[in-house]
């Protein structure tokens, strides 16, 4: 390849993370959903742009999106699977007014995340094939530990002043209780999404959205909207509160998180970071916060590099599936290109971070957070009734009042993800249409 192909291949990557800084802003509009619409173009476009260059674009499309989808997660609170644990430390650094703080870590984390993928290129095209060979045969009891361990670290919990007697009892199950539910309930829509979703089958590649807005975005807005929280003026900081010790502990720890969700189907980056916590033994908001931005960029990003490695070519989320079906690397020069233009999107990214997040901060500062709620939420719906039709708004709702559950008893959020977890777990062990035939959905 010519050196000034490189340069133009170069140049499509950075286009994309320009295209994301926007997109990223706007409320549960998953960088997927617009990949899909550009693959879906193709068959006008494919003449005129290569799919050697669409593949940059997209990289620099998903490493622009990872490191900017934290804003509207923060300052609107509309998170996807992916950030919505970075929510609950985001808030609170939100209304200490430290929103620009919190941005600016997660994007530390971030950028964090790109630097380990980029020094494990020497060793990518050995080691993940080895690792994929030696794992494969135990994906599915693998996956049912994961699952197994997120429920049970719902431990019972109370605070130990309700009276005596059943209530004290209710008072420490009631999490618990409400998270089994959540991760039930979600995974029975979950079965219907798969086997018999209202989503028109010309669309089926959005099947998945409106199912995420109602569990994840919807929720949090509402709470906003009922409970009437006024933003105090946002500073902006010159520097952040965390050395580079704790930097590099929460990269490392996200990096972890982020790796194992981008090799295991199904496990999402805020899954991952959540279970790379635990290992890690983390007890501080910023190394949470730094290590949530590793995670989500090392899962999105680094899940579209395993395509590009050579001998492996493991297709892990949406992005990858939609461009194999146009386009495949099998070159070590392929790979290492690749590389290089996530790390140039990478550190652009970081920069349209920081301006992105004072266009936030001004919005929210002109307009009441209430009406900026308000506003935000008739973005969702109409972004799935645009996609999706009214079915997919039908989907939405029932999926709102599952996502609900968590924030009324106090649950964790994550259970949301049986909506993938469950069906997909049961499929790999075998039973996912037994069940399905028990629920009358084959």
């Amino acid at each position: 390849m010519a050196a000034s192909e490189m340069v133009v291949m170069l140049l499509a990557a950075a286009a994309g993370a320009a295209a994301a800084s926007v997109l990223a802003l706007v409320p549960a509009l998953h960088i997927y959903n617009v990949a899909g619409f550009i693959i879906l173009a193709t068959g006008t476009l494919g003449e005129f742009v290569p799919p050697e260059l669409l593949a940059m674009f997209f990289l620099g499309l998903i490493t622009g999106y990872a490191m900017l989808n934290t804003i509207p997660s923060i300052f609107l609170s509309a998170p996807d699977d992916s950030t919505v644990f970075v929510v609950l430390p985001g808030q609170k650094y939100l209304l200490q007014q430290r929103g620009y703080e919190a941005v600016v870590l997660t994007g530390l984390g971030g950028l964090g995340g790109i630097a380990v993928l980029a020094l494990l290129t020497p060793v990518a095209s050995t080691l993940f094939p080895a690792v994929r060979a030696i794992l494969q045969p135990h994906l599915h009891w693998i996956l049912w530990t994961v699952i197994a361990y997120m429920l049970i670290s719902e431990w019972p919990k109370g605070s130990d002043r309700a009276p005596a007697g059943f209530r004290r009892w209710w008072d420490g199950w009631k999490s618990l209780t409400a998270g089994l539910i959540t991760f039930l309930l979600s995974g029975l829509l979950g079965f219907v999404l798969l086997y018999r979703s209202l989503v028109p089958v010309t669309i089926a590649y959005q099947n998945l959205l409106p199912a995420f807005v109602g569990l994840f975005a919807v929720p949090w807005i509402l709470q906003n909207v009922l409970s009437r929280v006024e933003l105090p003026e946002q500073y902006i900081a010159k520097s952040v509160d965390a050395t580079p010790w704790l930097i590099f502990r929460g990269t490392f720890a996200g990096a972890l998180g982020g790796l194992f969700a981008a090799f295991f189907p199904v496990v999402t980056g805020g899954l991952g970071g959540f279970l790379a916590g635990h290992a890690t033994a983390q007890r501080d908001d910023r190394l949470f916060i730094i290590s949530q931005g590793a995670s989500k960029v090392v899962y999105y990003v680094g899940g579209f590099l395993l395509f590009f490695v050579p001998g492996l070519h493991l297709t892990r989320g949406g992005m990858a599936w939609m461009l194999s079906s146009l386009w495949s690397s099998y070159t070590p020069q392929t790979y290492y290109l690749a590389v290089a233009a996530v790390v140039l999107s990478g550190v652009l990214s970081f920069f349209l971070l920081l301006l992105m997040t004072r266009v936030a901060i001004k919005l929210v500062g002109k307009v009441r957070y209430r009406w900026v709620s308000l506003g935000t939420l008739a973005v969702l719906f109409a972004i799935v009734i645009g996609m999706t039709g009214w079915g997919g708004l039908l989907i939405c709702a029932v999926a709102t009042g599952i996502g609900l559950i968590p924030v009324l008893w106090g649950s964790r959020r994550m259970n949301c993800m049986g909506v993938l977890l469950l069906p997909i777990a049961l499929n790999m062990a075998g039973a996912g249409a037994v069940v399905a035939g028990w629920l009358g959905l084959i």
